[in-house]
C-alpha cells in the first residue's frame, strides 16, 4: 500500500479493462524497463482489488506505482519517497509509452498532476 502519494491522471480517450492493461504492463514493461536502464531488476506487477501495482521489493518498501482505471481515466498513484529516483522516473516514462499504445492512436491527455 502506498503510504505518501502523488497523484496523475491520464485519458486514455479509450476504454480499457484492468485484465488488458495488467497483461500490457506484464508484457512489456520488465523488458523495456531492463533495456533503457540497462540492469537486471525485475519489477513486480500484480493485481490488488480492482487495481494494479508496481513494485521493486528487493531495492523499495511498498510500491512504486499504482494505476486504477475509471471509464477511459488511468489513476496513478506514485510513492512521494521515490519521485524523483532514476527507477521510477524510468518506470514512469515507460509507462506513459505504453499507455500511449493502449490510446489505439488516439494519444492521451494528462488531465491532472499533483
Amino acid at each position: 500500500m502506498l503510504v505518501a502519494i502523488s497523484m496523475k491522471v491520464i485519458t486514455l480517450h479509450t476504454r480499457t479493462t484492468t485484465e488488458e492493461l495488467f497483461s500490457h504492463l506484464q508484457q512489456n514493461l520488465n523488458q523495456l524497463f531492463k533495456e533503457q536502464r540497462q540492469v537486471d531488476i525485475d519489477l513486480q506487477i500484480f493485481q490488488a482489488d480492482e487495481a494494479i501495482e508496481i513494485a521493486i521489493p528487493q531495492l523499495y518498501e511498498g510500491s512504486l506505482f499504482q494505476i486504477a482505471i475509471n471509464g477511459e481515466e488511468l489513476w496513478i498513484t506514485r510513492s512521494e519517497h521515490y519521485v524523483d529516483d532514476v527507477n521510477s522516473l524510468a518506470i514512469e516514462s515507460i509507462l506513459n509509452e505504453l499507455f500511449d499504445d493502449l490510446s489505439k492512436d488516439e494519444g492521451t491527455d494528462l488531465v491532472q498532476e499533483g
